[in-house]
């Protein structure tokens, strides 16, 4: 398997990329909607990757659950923007699982560092796309096929816009400038940001915790009203917001503010869970791996 430093999932552009394309509209903004095409993408493949996905999260870790207070969001006729923080290896796993999940009715697009797809081109068949890391060709080839697949509302578009691992108590929050750009070329769709935490609880294993922020909703009139710039900041506040409310879920630790979507190993295994067993047995009770248990 692949090292998740290889795997950067958004286009990581200076400010100087994007502001060469931003300084280009008639020009980049033409090129990217009418050269770009959606990626081919094989459902049996992914099927297999998310099937697989969901088995190894299951040997590492005790549960993934979604926050109640932040669930996914209902835009059905609008194509969808998931933006997330970038907190471990782990995170394109999760995603897959999640997308299973909560979205298994639209097909889930990723940009990838180019190099990395050509030394791992099976990724193309399940939802990947080339872009050229901290390049003004790399913002327009971003561009260019963000907005075809944004064109259906079918389509989800997933990108990690901090472009490297970044710890989730990391203040302020800092973007590249891809995500702002394409908010100023896209005609109608929901922009959403998205957190996830890798923490200890009462188990052996780690819980994933993850939760929905606030959607935004960009238009064409909208997008118009501010600059690359400007989006780039509001989508910062948005993951911040929702990354400092999941925090806080996540230091209550309650297991009721979450939903579970999979669950995973429990109890320390071997001859001491043996043990407790036999100790159920005797005292009449049922046995109950996860120590959180009554």
């Amino acid at each position: 398997m692949m090292r998740g430093s290889e795997i950067p999932l958004t286009p990581a552009l200076s400010p100087s990329d994007g502001e060469r394309v931003a300084a280009r509209p008639g020009v980049e903004s033409s090129r990217a909607s009418s050269s770009g095409t959606v990626p081919g993408a094989s459902p049996l493949l992914l099927g297999w990757f998310t099937w697989y996905a969901r088995r190894y999260l299951r040997r590492h870790f005790h549960s993934l659950r979604i926050s109640r207070s932040g669930s996914a969001p209902g835009y059905r006729d609008q194509p969808l923007v998931i933006y997330s923080n970038h907190a471990s290896w782990w995170d394109p796993l999760v995603c897959l699982v999640l997308k299973a999940h909560r979205f298994p009715e639209r097909r889930a697009f990723t940009p990838i560092d180019a190099a990395a797809l050509e030394r791992y081109g099976i990724l193309r068949r399940v939802g990947f796309f080339p872009v050229e890391q901290r390049s003004a060709r790399g913002a327009v080839q971003f561009l260019r096929t963000s907005t075809a697949i944004l064109q259906s509302p079918k389509n989800l578009l997933a990108i990690t816009p901090q472009s490297r691992f970044a710890d989730v108590r990391e203040r302020p929050v800092h973007f590249e400038g891809g995500l702002g750009l394409l908010a100023t070329r896209v005609d109608d769709a929901v922009f959403v940001p998205f957190a996830a935490e890798y923490v200890f609880w009462e188990e052996r294993l780690p819980e994933i915790l993850v939760r929905f922020g606030e959607a935004v909703v960009v238009k064409n009139k909208a997008a118009a009203d501010k600059s690359a710039a400007e989006w780039t900041k509001l989508f910062e506040t948005k993951m911040q917001e929702n990354q400092d409310a999941l925090a806080a879920e996540v230091q209550r630790r309650n297991p009721e503010d979450f939903q579970m979507v999979l669950r995973g190993g429990a109890g320390q295994g071997g001859v001491y869970d043996w043990w407790r067993s036999v100790v159920a047995r005797v005292r009449g009770k049922s046995f109950q791996r996860e120590h959180g248990q009554r």
